[in-house]
C-alpha cells in the first residue's frame, strides 16, 4: 500500500518510558506506521539545554530505544534514530536562525515557562529550541508531524520558519509541515491529580515486572472520599476506574461502575483486577523487550542504520539549502 506521505516526530531521551509516555505517544508511533513513512527521532541534543549532567544520557537514549522497539517500532520499515548522529541538524539550525527574529523566540509561551523552571540555566540553546525543533522536522521532506493541540504554535513557528527561508532565498528546498492533531491522552499519575510523570514520581514505568506493578498500581489514589469498602464509591473521579476503562474488557468496566457506587466491590479488589489487566497487556511488550535487551549490539546497529538512512535524506536536502543561499 502506498504511504500517505512522511511523519517525523522526536521525544527526548528521558529514560525508561512509562504508562504517561506509552498512552500519549508511544501508542500513536506504532499506528502511524501503518500509513505513513515514519522517521522517528531521539533527540539528544534538545535534552542537553536542561540537563545538569550527561552521565546517564547515553544509558537513557538505549532505554528509550528498547521501550519504543517492544512497543512496536519497526526499523525495518521507519527510521528510528538518535538526533547527534545527523550532524546536518545543526548545520541547517544555524541557517534557519538567521531568518528568525529574536522577539519571535522570547515571545513563546514554551521559552517563558522554561525560564520559570530553571532560572539559573536560561542558555542559548534553550532560547534557540524551537529553531533547532524546525530543523529536526523541515531536515526529512517531514509532510506530517503529529501533534496535540497544546502543542500546534510549535509548528506553526516551523512553518512561518520554513516561510521566511524560502522567500528570503527565493527556493522551495524546504517543505512547511502540515499538523495532524491527536488524541494525546492526559494520563494522571498515582497520585491522581498530575499528569504522570518521573520528576513528581507518579509513574507506572513499562519494563517493571508484573510483581513490581502491582505494588505501583496498589498506591494509586481512588476516591478520596471512600474511606471504608462499605462506603459507596463514585468511579467517575477514580483514576482506577479510568485506566481500566482503557485495558479492562466492557463487562468488567460495566460491574465495576455498578458495584463500586452501591460499595459490592472495594478499591483494593479493583485495583488488583486494574493490575492484572495492565500486566496481561504488557505481557509481549515485556518479552519483546527482554528479547532486544539481551542484544545491546543489535539495538545500537538499529540506532547507527537509522542514523545513516536519515543522514542520506539530510544531506541531500543540505546540497539544496546550500544552493538556495549561494554557500559552496
Amino acid at each position: 500500500m502506498a504511504k500517505k506521505g512522511r511523519v517525523f516526530s522526536g521525544a527526548r531521551p528521558t529514560g525508561r518510558q512509562h504508562l504517561g509516555n506509552y498512552l500519549g505517544a508511544i501508542q500513536n508511533y506504532v499506528d502511524l506506521q501503518k500509513e505513513y513513512d515514519c522517521v522517528y527521532c531521539i533527540v539528544d541534543v534538545h535534552a542537553l539545554t536542561t540537563v545538569e549532567t550527561t552521565q546517564e544520557l547515553q544509558q537513557n537514549t538505549f532505554e528509550m530505544a528498547l521501550d519504543w522497539l517492544a512497543a512496536g517500532i519497526r526499523p525495518d520499515e521507519s527510521i528510528l534514530f538518535v538526533q547527534s548522529h545527523v550532524p546536518e541538524v545543526m548545520e541547517l539550525h544555524t541557517y534557519l536562525s538567521m531568518v528568525t527574529p529574536l522577539g519571535k523566540l522570547t515571545d513563546l509561551p514554551t521559552f517563558k515557562e522554561k525560564i520559570r523552571q530553571q532560572p539559573e540555566n536560561v542558555n542559548y540553546g534553550l532560547l534557540g529550541y524551537p529553531v533547532l525543533m524546525t530543523a529536526d522536522i523541515v531536515l526529512y521532506k517531514t509532510d506530517i508531524v503529529p501533534v496535540g493541540i497544546d502543542q500546534a504554535p510549535h509548528i506553526e513557528f516551523a512553518r512561518e520558519t520554513v516561510r521566511s527561508f524560502n522567500y528570503r532565498f527565493g527556493t522551495k528546498a524546504l517543505i512547511e509541515p502540515d499538523v495532524k492533531h491527536t488524541e494525546v491522552k492526559k494520563v494522571v499519575g498515582i497520585d491522581g491529580k498530575d499528569k504522570m510523570s518521573k520528576s513528581l514520581n507518579n509513574h507506572i514505568e513499562l519494563a517493571l515486572t508484573a510483581e513490581e506493578t502491582t505494588k505501583r498500581v496498589r498506591e494509586m489514589v481512588t476516591d478520596p472520599a471512600r474511606m471504608r469498602k462499605t462506603d459507596p464509591g463514585n468511579p467517575d473521579i477514580c483514576n482506577v476506574f479510568t485506566m481500566h476503562k482503557i485495558f479492562s474488557e466492557k463487562e468488567e468496566v460495566d460491574m465495576i461502575n455498578t458495584e463500586c457506587r452501591k460499595a459490592g466491590i472495594g478499591c483494593v479488589d479493583c485495583k488488583l483486577r486494574f493490575a492484572g489487566n495492565l500486566n496481561k497487556h504488557l505481557e509481549p511488550f515485556r518479552a519483546k523487550r527482554a528479547d532486544f535487551a539481551s542484544r545491546p549490539a543489535e539495538v545500537q546497529e538499529i540506532l547507527v542504520d537509522g542514523g545513516k538512512r536519515a543522514r542520506a535524506i539530510a544531506q541531500d536536502v543540505m546540497k539544496e539549502v546550500r544552493a538556495a543561499m549561494k554557500l559552496p
